[in-house]
């Protein structure tokens, strides 16, 4: 019985793959890569010279069932991506599935990984954060998706292209508020990296109009939603209530209220009704 290896391969910087990655990619008796040609350019550098196989989005269904055989065989294989750590985003999950469907070992390698990078350096949470890919391209699921993610306490992780960064980050302005704190990080690990952090709308000032980030990997990192401080209710709006409550229920008082002061219907009930009004009309 072979081995399926997880191999990572740098994001940018050549320099990034380890010394066991290459060890690995060098022994090995095939090499799946989901780019022949780019892949390649990889091994020229390194000098290692193996058998390389294809797996991408489009084959990987047909693929599979070819690679469990040669596995079974007791051939080793590592899977590789175009950049970064493989099956994140990439080719290679039906592959691990069914490996384990067939009790083959699957050994992943640690290394490079654009949304992990791009998090460590962003100044935002990280001990709680959730990647969620690349965004919907159709408008509608796009929208339905942010919309999703605006209650997220956690460090929100999106990639996306460069063509529709403009696009996705006014909706997120739209949708999320203007002064959300987001980091977008582009071209990782190589010579013209470039990591913004700001909020929405000065995020927004800086990529408008500006053709330098029309091009290249991106990475967006938004912060999580912060607890309400208006949960703890002033006295302004405790004095409204107590006046209007006086000459109807408390259910239309807490409604006007809220009307006043724009503030969340839910959180003065929450906190009035269960509270320090839990008497009975």
């Amino acid at each position: 019985m072979g081995l399926l290896y997880i191999v990572p391969t740098p994001i940018g910087n050549l320099l990034d793959i380890t010394y066991r990655s290459i060890n690995i990619l060098k022994k090995v008796d095939y090499i799946i890569s989901e780019n022949i040609k780019h892949t390649s350019i990889l091994l020229k550098y390194f000098s290692i010279k193996n058998k390389l196989l294809k797996l991408n989005t489009c084959n990987e269904k047909e693929k599979k069932n070819k690679y469990i055989i040669m596995l079974n065989n007791g051939k080793n294989i590592a899977i590789v991506s175009n950049a970064g750590t493989p099956v994140i985003n990439d080719p290679g999950y039906l592959l691990v599935k069914h490996a384990y469907y067939n009790n083959i070992r699957v050994v992943p390698l640690p290394g490079a990984c654009a949304a992990i990078t791009a998090l460590s350096a962003s100044g935002l949470k990280t001990n709680q954060f959730c990647y969620e890919g690349f965004l919907p391209k159709k408008q509608k699921s796009c929208e339905k998706k942010i919309n999703s993610l605006c209650k997220e306490i956690r460090t929100i992780i999106l990639y996306e292209s460069p063509k529709r960064l403009i696009h996705t980050i006014k909706l997120i302005k739209k949708i999320m508020g203007s002064k959300r704190k987001i980091v977008i990080a582009k071209e990782l690990t190589k010579k013209w990296e470039n990591i913004k952090k700001g909020t929405v709308k000065e995020i927004l000032n800086i990529i408008e109009n500006n053709i330098y980030w029309e091009k290249g990997e991106i990475t967006i990192l938004i912060d999580g939603k912060k607890k309400n401080k208006d949960n703890i209710l002033s006295s302004k709006i405790l004095n409204i209530f107590n006046i209007l409550k006086k000459e109807m229920k408390k259910s239309t008082a807490i409604k006007i209220t809220a009307k006043i002061c724009g503030f969340n219907k839910n959180i003065l009930y929450n906190n009035i009704i269960k509270k320090k009004y839990n008497e009975v009309d």
